[in-house]
């Protein structure tokens, strides 16, 4: 995988780690998801892993 496609697919993952910490915690309305603790726990975890995946893709990997 080249480093533009994993700096892509960790901002996804950042987004929607977001998104589902929001749903969960309840700001944002109108889901099924909305107000679980399943989503307000699963959203920051997925959150951090697109972070480290994009900083995987912004620094490269080291041998």
């Amino acid at each position: 995988m080249a480093k533009p496609l994993w700096v892509v697919a960790g901002i996804v993952l950042v987004l929607l780690g977001l998104l589902w910490t929001l749903q969960g915690i309840g700001v944002i309305g109108g889901s099924s998801m909305s107000g679980t603790t399943t989503w307000s726990i699963i959203g920051p975890i997925v959150l951090l892993v697109g972070a480290v995946i994009t900083s995987v893709g912004i620094r490269g990997r080291r041998p």
